[in-house]
């Protein structure tokens, strides 16, 4: 691919036995942008990211990065084309290290083979130093250095969290997904993390595709904004433009949008 590609999601419809999950849904993530996509609880959030990631298969519509169509790819297939993701629940390993965990996201950018690196080949042992550097820089970006020898699953839940971004940011991706990213996360924690994503997008230049039901957050990183609502699309525009949105308001935000908090 040549320069950034655009995240592009055209009449997206995904049905369970019956069940439409997404109905039509389209947006189009801008190369080096902060994505956000909002609803309440059961307004299909989750599903498109599923389907964006390669967990669910699309029953219609089309999902592209740049001209590569990606609804028929394997998640690894769509990782190996620059779509990294977090998750909402933390499953890291409490017998791997923080270091052992970040450079699994460097895994699909490995060319030495299994063999060569087993025989410690010069040229794999050069590779697997590089991986090592470039992790260690991720490692600092985050403020993660300190904890890098140590167990990535016995950590602090806000230290995990970000050694799940860590892993993300590692494989080099194109876009980023992530899943309620400060999410249980005390305020300090929600103010340093949501620091790092418009790190990541100023400074990386990456696009960052957000799921996050703090409004405050979301109206502070947010380029563009599309709304949800029982697996439809109800709105789209600048943070600005959704808020004040009669139907959003009603839908999601709530009619006192200072006092309540969305769930």
């Amino acid at each position: 691919m040549n320069g950034p590609q655009p995240l592009t999601v055209t009449g997206l419809t995904v049905r369970f036995a019956g069940l439409t999950a997404l109905d039509g849904v389209g947006f189009t993530v801008a190369p080096g942008t902060v994505h956000a996509l909002i609803g309440p609880n059961g307004a299909g959030k989750s599903t498109c990211f599923n389907v964006l990631s390669g967990v669910y298969r699309a029953t219609s519509g089309s999902v592209r990065l740049g001209g590569r169509e990606l609804t028929r790819e394997t998640p690894h297939a769509i990782a190996s084309l620059g779509v990294a993701r977090t998750f909402q629940n933390l499953a890291l390993s409490a017998h791997s290290t923080v270091a052992d965990t970040l450079l699994l996201g460097r895994h699909r950018l490995t060319r030495s083979g299994i063999l060569a690196s087993g025989l410690r080949l010069p040229r794999a042992a050069r590779e697997a130093g590089r991986h090592t550097e470039r992790m260690r820089e991720i490692a600092a970006f985050l403020g993660l250095e300190p904890y890098l020898d140590a167990p990535a699953g016995l950590l602090p839940y806000g230290v995990q969290k970000l050694v799940e971004l860590g892993r993300a940011l590692c494989m080099e991706p194109d876009v980023l997904l992530l899943d309620e990213p400060i999410a249980g996360m005390n305020p300090t924690e929600r103010q340093h993390t949501a620091a790092l994503i418009a790190s990541v997008r100023d400074s990386l230049g990456l696009s960052v595709l957000l799921v996050e039901h703090d409004m405050g957050v979301v109206m502070r990183l947010a380029d563009t904004v599309t709304v949800l609502d029982f697996g439809r699309k109800i709105a789209e525009g600048t943070p600005g433009e959704v808020q004040n949105d009669p139907e959003v308001v009603r839908a999601y935000l709530g009619e006192h949008q200072e006092t309540e908090t969305p769930r």
